[in-house]
């Protein structure tokens, strides 16, 4: 493929990258308001309202959509790395370097409890505080991922 084929490809991947975050984010988010304000009156303020879903509904949302965007992060990695992290060190910006390393071991940790978090939320017997603190795990990484994620882009993308 040539250069320009390649880099519409990997933009296309970037976005995809991106809208696969904002998908899992809503679910992560939605699920653990709903962990946090357990029996919310759905005739309450919006924060209730919004919190008062079945938190079991966004398990498979949350576990598609987290490997989906891991992997197609995966698949844009080594771009980066040869692309935009050798302009971050050209530039002197050991904090953008340092945010993605942060970013990516993050994201590995959350990748590996992605078993646990599901066990959690498939047994019967299910223990709430369990279920909020693999929830709230999730959703603390994937909201600093997404945050560091889209810095690091609007400052030097792809």
């Amino acid at each position: 493929m040539t250069d320009n084929k390649v880099l519409n490809l990997l933009i296309f991947l970037l976005i995809f990258h991106g809208l696969a975050g904002v998908v899992l984010l809503g679910a992560i988010s939605h699920q653990a308001s709903s962990c946090l304000l357990q029996n919310a009156n759905p005739q309450g303020n919006i924060l209730r309202r919004y919190a008062s879903v079945n938190s079991s509904a966004f398990i498979n949302t949350v576990i598609i959509s987290y490997l989906i965007t891991f992997v197609l992060g995966s698949i844009l990695y080594p771009a980066y790395r040869l692309e935009v992290r050798i302009a971050f060190e050209e530039m002197q910006l050991g904090w953008a370097i340092g945010l993605f390393e942060i970013k990516e071991h993050w994201g590995a940790l959350g990748l590996a409890a992605l078993p646990l978090y599901s066990g959690v939320w498939r047994s019967p017997e299910g223990d709430r505080l369990a279920r909020t603190g693999i929830t709230l795990s999730l959703a603390v990484i994937v909201w600093f991922n997404f945050i560091a994620g889209h810095l690091l882009n609007n400052y030097r993308g792809l």
